[in-house]
């Protein structure tokens, strides 16, 4: 028989903070004493929690209890709606005080470094009485956020699908080779990705739209992309690659002051995505709240880099198949 919706009205803040408060400490004892809560009070939340749901969250055991796999989706679902009724508290208090509204604003690592700072910067000098709140994001994890109604603008990455968004260019971006200026590249102005693949490769974690389009070039070349380290930052990436640990593919106006700092070398790829569009979303410019709305017009407003003139390439810059680092 199918399990019924959970009805809201069975489900309140104290017992899910008490759950959150469990699922930390990995003790019913230690969450009622952070809720304040006498221990048998907290055991039938927890056990009305658990009807209310249709399924076991909590393995009980003499050492404490753990999380089942339909408690850690509780879990996350639990912290969501804390962090939702946080926001919802903190956007009443500041309309109280003066503020006008509240914009949520999601974008890639690429492109808080490079372009929002400044056009933030000129949106807050004309309207200040507007709050941004600004998340760095995976670009997969922005669109879904944006379709879910979690962000009201995004700017990711191309090659991403969009379906359900309002997609518009933002600015663009060239992916560069980084080096150390003792690896073998380091003499080298301009080359095709397949003949990067024959060195070891520094890049971001996984789930990164950098890292999946330079595994999809590394397949589309047939040649395996060798990742000697993963890091969380570009930033990580350079000091990595500065200790000649490996090379790796970077936007060059987000790296140029690592660049200079470092002494690393940036060599251009003749391969055409390494152009990148950068993308402004939203799910409809028509529902955004106005505050959303008139930050929204300032990005579009903005004007796109021109793309870097095309190069002549020079001859093949191919090295033996031996690994660096």
């Amino acid at each position: 028989m199918e399990q019924p919706p959970i009805n809201p009205a069975r489900v309140d803040f104290v017992s899910l903070r008490l759950y959150c408060a469990v699922a930390r400490s990995g003790s019913i004892t230690k969450g009622a004493q952070a809720c304040h809560l006498a221990l048998s009070a907290a055991s039938r939340r927890l056990a009305d929690l658990e009807a209310a749901s249709g399924a076991r969250l909590l393995e009980r055991t003499a050492q404490g209890v753990s999380l089942t796999p339909a408690g850690h989706v509780a879990l996350q679902h639990a912290l969501r709606l804390f962090q939702g009724f946080e926001q919802f508290s903190r956007e009443l208090r500041d309309y109280s005080r003066g503020v006008r509204g509240h914009v949520r604003l999601w974008a890639n690592m690429s492109s808080l470094t490079e372009f929002l700072p400044a056009a933030l910067a000129s949106f807050l000098a004309a309207q200040p009485e507007i709050r941004i709140e600004v998340e760095e994001q995976l670009t997969n994890d922005i669109v879904r956020a944006l379709l879910d109604g979690v962000a009201d603008i995004g700017v990711f990455a191309e090659n991403t699908p969009t379906a359900g968004l309002q997609v518009s260019t933002f600015q663009r971006d060239e992916l560069v080779v980084l080096c150390s200026r003792r690896h073998a590249l380091a003499k080298t102005r301009r080359l095709a990705f397949a003949d990067c693949l024959a060195h070891d490769f520094v890049g971001l974690n996984r789930g990164s739209s950098l890292l999946e389009l330079t595994s999809r070039a590394a397949e589309e070349a047939g040649l395996p992309m060798n990742l000697r380290i993963q890091v969380r930052s570009f930033d990580a990436m350079c000091h990595m690659i500065a200790a000649n640990l490996g090379i790796g593919i970077v936007p060059l106006a987000a790296c140029r002051a690592q660049i200079a700092e470092l002494k690393l070398k940036a060599v251009r790829l003749s391969d055409a995505w390494a152009q990148r569009r950068l993308l402004l979303a939203v799910r409809a410019a028509a529902e955004l709240t106005p505050a959303a709305r008139l930050l929204y017009e300032h990005l579009a407003a903005l004007p796109v880099a021109a793309a870097p003139a095309a190069q002549p390439m020079r001859s093949s810059t191919r090295r033996p198949s031996t690994r660096t680092g």
